[in-house]
């Protein structure tokens, strides 16, 4: 850091890249508008000691490429998950040529969040798959009805898939209303698991109106759902933390990356995949961060890939790991591929490939391939 002065541990450090001429006076705008968003000078002095962010470091490749970390008191977080993303991304989104690069979270602040409840070793334990891959599909298309979709996830459960989730989109539409289609679904899979003593689980979207989701995570429950699926970019990271930290509910979740994705594909602004996808997944309390894998049809390359992966598995206080879901448009010849890229803590995810072909001897295979390594 500056002067090389080592970190202090009692601080939130942000790294951001900068693309532009005079980082010192950006650096300086950005530490006062994430925090005080007042004219620094006019501030109180203990506040501009305590309160504003500190630059503690800026190094430039060249000209008009910089990276800045600034450090901030977490007091200014409140301990809150929500204002400590207004710190960390608030104002300054709105600036172009920023992009959030770097994060490094203390141990105090870390503390005063739970996390991933399950984790991967919870996982494994919850799903009895000790060491491999877990086998993880999406239920789809939209317009199928309630039943036809109770009937493809008892195929897969009879396969001996691990997570059967709706698809991210799947809510309250007229032909497969939501409490119907987890009823259905939640029987089916319960049916399927007593024929073949399996333990799939079935995950509903929790994708509905903000004043439904908490009770309608209690009633998914209750109705037999074994984990649930939530929309950060949609409900709010919030949202997943309340309802991962609620010992009434106390159900594994995935978290998927709807409308995350122009948070994090600029070159130039936004926040880093691994960032949004990992650390900030995790620390709401997401057990499987799902997002698009290389060569599929979304624009993620290996490192982005790579990246997610780190964050969710890297030390981050006491915070359980998290498996990973690399998904978007793969296919079973490629389960090799992912699983030597990923390791064994995923959760492979294949949708829409399934149902080319014959459903129940698609499942199979991919039961298979997944086992054999």
């Amino acid at each position: 850091m500056a002067n090389g002065e080592a970190l202090k541990v009692d601080r939130i450090y942000v790294t951001y890249k900068f693309t532009g001429e005079d980082p010192k006076s950006i650096a300086d705008v950005i530490r006062a508008e994430q925090t005080i968003e007042f004219p620094y000078e006019l501030a109180p002095s203990w506040i501009q000691e305590e309160v504003v962010g500190k630059v503690e470091e800026i190094s430039s490749s060249d000209k008009t490429s910089h990276l800045i970390t600034i450090s901030y008191n977490p007091d200014v977080t409140g301990g809150e998950l929500n204002q400590f993303l207004n710190v960390l991304w608030g104002n300054v989104s709105l600036f172009p040529n920023v992009k959030i690069v770097g994060l490094k979270l203390p141990d105090t602040f870390l503390a005063k969040f739970s996390g991933p409840r399950f984790g991967i070793s919870g996982l494994r334990e919850l799903l009895g798959a000790e060491t491999r891959p877990l086998v993880s599909t999406a239920l789809k298309p939209m317009g199928s009805d309630a039943q036809t979709l109770a009937e493809m996830a008892r195929t897969l459960a009879l396969a001996g898939f691990d997570l059967i989730k709706d698809d991210h989109s799947l809510a309250n539409q007229p032909w497969a209303t939501w409490k119907e289609r987890v009823t259905l679904i939640s029987r089916a899979v319960k049916e399927a698991n007593a024929v073949t003593g399996g333990k799939s689980v079935y995950a509903p979207s929790l994708n509905l109106p903000f004043d439904q989701i908490v009770d309608a995570a209690h009633t998914a429950k209750d109705l037999g759902a074994g984990a649930l699926l939530i929309l950060p970019g949609i409900t709010g990271f919030d949202s997943l933390r309340k309802i991962a930290s609620d010992d009434s509910i106390a159900l594994p979740i995935q978290g998927h990356p709807s409308m995350l994705g122009s948070l994090i594909t600029s070159k130039l602004e936004g926040i880093s995949h691994g960032i949004v996808l990992g650390t900030l997944m995790r620390l709401a309390g997401a057990d499987i961060t799902i997002f698009p894998n290389t060569g599929g049809r979304f624009a993620f390359t290996s490192e982005h890939c790579l990246d997610i992966t780190e964050r969710s598995r890297e030390k981050l206080g006491k915070l359980n790991p998290m498996f990973v879901a690399p998904a978007g448009g793969m296919n079973l010849e490629r389960i090799p591929e992912m699983i030597k890229m990923y390791g064994n803590d995923s959760a492979l995810l294949i949708g829409g490939a399934l149902s080319r072909g014959n459903l129940a001897d698609n499942a199979a295979r991919m039961c298979e391939l997944v086992r054999a390594y």
